[in-house]
């Protein structure tokens, strides 16, 4: 090594502790590096947080290597993390149902806690009555665009038995049959909004408007990691509220991540996807009873009407990082 290296090396070692430690973000040098493989189910602004871990490091601060992987559906999501195919599964309302039916998972926190949803339509649907005998596109039965368009049309006094639903794995599936005429509407989250739009389709009803409670998306884990790996959630947490403080404080650098995920130039895209998302992210992504009780409220599962919502989520780790200061000395060490 030559000595201007390792001069380099001795600065780097000494600097990175002290800048970190002054945000409350001191690494352990000596801890090995713990992969953490967390999977998400669509290709939308809402996984900005988790993109902004890798791509700035994040996740290094606190011993890990956090892994963002695709996987299409929140049923699948659901399973692959029941599987062990990933170790947490940023989902929605798949959760929920999995829950109801015996699954060992539970929430732990809730970063997009409304319907982040539109329906978009054909031209011939002016109002959300006219999709009476219709057939709509949402995403995957039982997940949080189906549970979205159920909470839509109560607010029209309707059901899904008015009309026919057709489910996709993808955004992108659904868009393709609104433009074929295959559904005459669709329930699409950003920034497939603003692909539906160029193609010539109005937005119908902003879902999110209407404000309604829901885990549109929550980290869900296997119960057994709450007793057996405290420390393993406990540091991802942290890595996810440092995204999180990105997604929110530096728009820049996160629409940086959201193109490379997106893997699109499209700067509107990219301002789509950001701006429908970023004001939606707390600080603190506390799981509500209200929120699980909305998810439980859409599900047909037998066993929602007696489900308890306390029952589906642990809010403990995400108190003892605000009560320990750890939030406010995040967002101090700017």
């Amino acid at each position: 090594m030559s000595a201007a290296k390792f001069t380099r090396t001795k600065f780097c070692l000494f600097i990175l502790p002290f800048t970190l430690a002054c945000a409350g973000l001191t690494p352990s040098l000596n801890a090995a590096t713990l992969t953490i493989r967390v999977g998400y189910p669509q290709l939308n602004g809402a996984q900005t947080p988790i993109w902004n871990i890798p791509e700035n490091k994040l996740d290094q601060r606190f011993g890990l290597d956090i892994k963002p992987i695709y996987i299409a559906g929140g049923v699948r999501l659901t399973q692959s993390v029941l599987s062990g195919s990933v170790d947490i599964a940023l989902t929605g309302g798949a959760a929920v149902n999995a829950m109801l039916s015996g699954a060992e998972l539970i929430y732990v926190g809730m970063p997009v806690p409304t319907y982040a949803f539109s329906l978009y339509a054909r031209p011939e649907i002016k109002d959300v009555p006219d999709l009476r005998g219709k057939v709509l596109a949402v995403i995957t039965k039982g997940a949080s665009s189906d549970h979205a368009s159920i909470a839509l049309l109560r607010q029209y006094k309707m059901t899904q038995h008015d009309l026919k639903v057709l489910y996709f794995s993808r955004q992108e599936d659904a868009l393709a049959a609104l433009k074929q005429g295959i559904v005459s509407a669709a329930v699409h989250s950003a920034p497939t909004t603003l692909m539906a739009r160029r193609l010539g389709f109005k937005e119908l009803v902003n879902i999110g408007s209407l404000n309604l409670p829901y885990p549109f998306m929550g980290m869900a884990i296997g119960r057994s990691s709450l007793q057996q790996k405290p420390d393993l959630v406990r540091n991802f947490l942290k890595a996810f509220l440092a995204g999180v403080r990105v997604a929110i404080e530096q728009p820049e650098t996160s629409k940086r991540a959201i193109a490379k995920y997106l893997a699109t130039k499209d700067q509107e895209i990219i301002e789509e996807a950001y701006r429908a998302f970023a004001p939606l992210l707390p600080k603190v992504p506390y799981v509500t009873d209200e929120a699980i009780r909305t998810a439980l409220s859409v599900t047909d599962h037998p066993k929602a009407a007696a489900a308890n919502p306390k029952d589906f989520y642990d809010n403990r780790f995400l108190q003892e990082l605000e009560s320990s200061g750890f939030v406010k000395e995040l967002y101090a060490g700017r």
